[in-house]
């Protein structure tokens, strides 16, 4: 089965899929707004081979106001894209943004608002607990969980966290007072299930040249060899840090745009699966452009390679951020994909027909 891209729109509210070698859209995998899906964000597959995608909340509407939206959730679907319900919500989760599944076989969801990171039973939906806060109610802390984002466990059961650098400030508008920074909390303080004070795994780097001169730390992709963490900077760019110290290897562009400053933005980051196993694939749009968005490879992740440049850029793409590798043996097979439609196109007749008035006799 040929490899694929799944991407969120967060303005259309869509899922959609892409080839991951020749770019030819795949069509629609989740349409918009089917199960309530509203801003998608991080998305993984999980250990029942369902995709799990965070939705809803707010990044920027004031997090005390009574219309605030309170659809806040993470959805699961299946494979082939049917809803299958709503896998986590609730527990004071706000705007998640980053989902993971822990060693414990919970999913773990970064709670962008709120400053937290919280833990869910994934098969009944249960809050299992507060793993680690900002300390401070959501008014962030020096060094601390101040607007995280991906979440990634690396082999030896550490988490790492990206944060914004962002807060609420008390009358809970967002600010951004902090530096963003690449957290870890240690294998022993995942294992514990409860975590106060976390290290900077990776403080906030250089801003980058063509950048509208911010940093703004998004996804977190961890090296097939398992050597190296990469981190995407929404501000348009990928830097490659060695997985013990977090010491800095390389620093990638990824302005596709060609101008100073970039007139495109960087989502995350996630490695393809078969033939391109070693691509480092991004989602990126153009927000001078209607926000049309741009998948981004980087061939054999970073390394000795250059940025290839835009691997394809398409309409159904609007303000893309999340970004993930379908596993091969869930990618539907041409023939199979052709029943499908062929079923679908029958059910719908056989439905049609049945609805279709009839004249009076």
């Amino acid at each position: 089965a040929a490899a694929a891209l799944l991407i969120g729109n967060s303005t259309t509210n869509s899922i959609v899929r892409f080839d991951e070698t020749t770019g030819t859209f795949l069509g629609d995998f989740v349409a918009a707004g089917t199960g309530g899906l509203a801003g998608p964000a991080s998305m993984v597959f999980g250990p029942d081979g369902n995709l799990y995608v965070a939705s809803g909340g707010s990044s920027s509407l004031n997090v005390q106001d009574p219309t605030y939206p309170q659809d806040s959730a993470v959805l699961r679907f299946s494979a082939t894209g049917q809803f299958l319900g709503t896998a986590a919500a609730g527990g004071g989760l706000a705007r998640p943004t980053g989902l993971a599944f822990g060693p414990d076989g919970a999913l773990w969801v970064s709670s962008f608002r709120t400053n937290q990171i919280l833990r869910y039973d994934a098969t009944t939906g249960a809050l299992l607990g507060v793993f680690a806060s900002d300390g401070n109610g959501g008014l962030g802390s020096a060094n601390g969980l101040n607007g995280p984002n991906g979440l990634l466990f690396g082999p030896d059961g550490s988490l790492f966290v990206t944060t914004q650098g962002s807060a609420n400030d008390s009358t809970g508008d967002l600010v951004f007072p902090f530096e963003s920074q690449v957290l870890r909390y240690t294998p022993q303080q995942v294992a514990a299930a409860s975590a106060t004070t976390p290290t900077v795994f990776v403080a906030q780097p250089a801003v980058l040249p063509d950048s509208f001169g911010f940093v703004s730390l998004q996804g977190l992709a961890l090296a097939p060899d398992g050597q190296s963490l990469y981190v995407s900077d929404f501000a348009g760019g990928v830097r490659r840090h060695d997985l013990v110290t977090g010491a800095l290897l390389e620093t990638r562009s990824a302005n596709y745009t060609g101008t100073t400053p970039s007139n495109n933005f960087l989502g995350d980051i996630t490695f393809g699966t078969g033939s391109s196993a070693n691509t480092l694939f991004g989602v990126g749009f153009d927000f001078v452009n209607a926000n049309i968005g741009s998948v981004l490879a980087f061939t054999g992740g970073l390394g000795a390679e250059t940025f290839t440049g835009i691997a394809y850029t398409d309409a159904s793409l609007r303000r893309s951020i999340g970004i993930v590798a379908m596993p091969p043996s869930q990618v539907p097979a041409p023939a199979t994909l052709a029943l499908f439609v062929t079923a679908l196109a029958g059910l719908v007749a056989v439905r049609a027909a049945h609805d279709r008035p009839t004249s009076p006799g």
